[in-house]
């Protein structure tokens, strides 16, 4: 769990979902608005799958 939590991937991408809530928050609800919510879980997914594929590799070559 440590390795997700301090990984500067998943770090960037909470900051980015920070702005997307404020968005959310003060701005207009259409159609844009979801597509940032979309962007944001995708690069989120890719994050933690670029996590996970760091650690499977670096199992691997022990």
């Amino acid at each position: 769990m440590r390795k997700y939590l301090f990984s500067g991937a998943v770090i960037s991408s909470i900051f980015g979902g920070i702005g997307v809530v404020k968005a959310t928050a003060s701005g207009p609800r259409d159609w844009r608005l979801l597509l940032m919510w979309i962007s944001w879980l995708a690069s989120l997914a890719i994050a933690i799958g670029t996590v996970a594929d760091e650690t499977k590799r670096a199992e691997l070559t022990e």
